[in-house]
């Protein structure tokens, strides 16, 4: 019952009917209303169903509103994100991805000087973890420029984010 509603508003959103302060909004509603709903079922244990996603700001940047509003829609969507926080090691993010079998990650940076961190965090992803798809995301990305540094999706906001979610893993259901 509340997807159809966040679907809703992430149309509004790309047609521009829409702004950041709604869609923050909207997911909030949503937010309270699956915790009303969990409330009311008892505490339910968590399951794996291959559908984690490992969110970080690249080491260096301490911006991380924008991977907050990310992590907020994709746990609507009913996904399990692993928020690693902001100013994160490339170790750290490439740890995560073992400990919780994260097959997808969401990368944020908002300054050009960070940059870099984001694609040495790519790098060593796809070495030691290959098979792991990485997004990125951030005032300072374009499309091209994600591909340049091998990222395999960019989302150039929230709703998007959401959207490469939702393709990759209908694309590469878990085993």
């Amino acid at each position: 019952m509340f997807i159809p509603a966040l679907d809703a508003v992430g149309e509004r959103f790309e047609r521009g009917e829409f702004f950041l302060p709604q869609l923050m909004a909207s997911a909030e509603a949503v937010k309270a209303g699956f915790d009303v709903v969990r409330s009311r079922q008892g505490e339910a244990v968590p399951t794996d169903d291959g559908t984690a996603i490992v969110l970080a700001t690249v080491q260096g940047d301490i911006h991380d509103i924008g991977k907050n509003i990310v992590r907020m829609l994709l746990e609507n969507y009913g996904y399990r994100v692993i928020d690693l926080g902001r100013d994160v090691a490339p170790e750290r993010v490439v740890q995560a991805v073992r400990e919780h079998g994260a097959r997808l990650v969401g990368l944020s940076a908002l300054m050009t000087t960070t940059v870099r961190a984001m694609e040495q965090t790519i790098a060593l992803l796809h070495e030691q973890v290959p098979g792991t798809a990485v997004f990125v995301g951030g005032a300072v990305l374009t499309a091209d420029y994600a591909r340049k540094i091998g990222a395999d999706y960019y989302g150039k906001d929230a709703a998007e984010a959401a959207r490469i979610a939702e393709r990759f893993f209908a694309a590469h259901p878990a085993i």
